[in-house]
């Protein structure tokens, strides 16, 4: 049974970083004008700019969340396992 929790904390940890990129990509997309505005761009390359920003900051968001979720994971696993060991004293 632990090899289901673990294997699913992990598959939480990869859908949770792309959704992240994918939502931040997108929320770049939809925001396109902001970035033709700022950098001066045709409509079409600042779609594609606003498309390489939006993955970029996905990318780093992701990592950060999705380390700090795997690191408190990480660290609830540990205080687990030691639990057995304190009850005997």
């Amino acid at each position: 049974m632990k090899v289901f929790l673990i294997n699913s904390f992990r598959s939480m940890v990869y859908i949770a970083f792309f959704a992240i990129l994918a939502y931040t990509t997108y929320f770049a997309y939809f925001n396109r004008g902001i970035v033709a505005e700022e950098f001066g761009l045709s409509e079409n390359l600042a779609g594609f700019v606003a498309v390489l920003i939006g993955l970029f900051a996905g990318y780093v968001i992701g990592s950060i969340v999705c380390g700090l979720i795997a690191t408190i994971l990480d660290i609830r696993d540990d205080i687990n396992d030691r639990l057995p060991d304190a009850r005997e004293d």
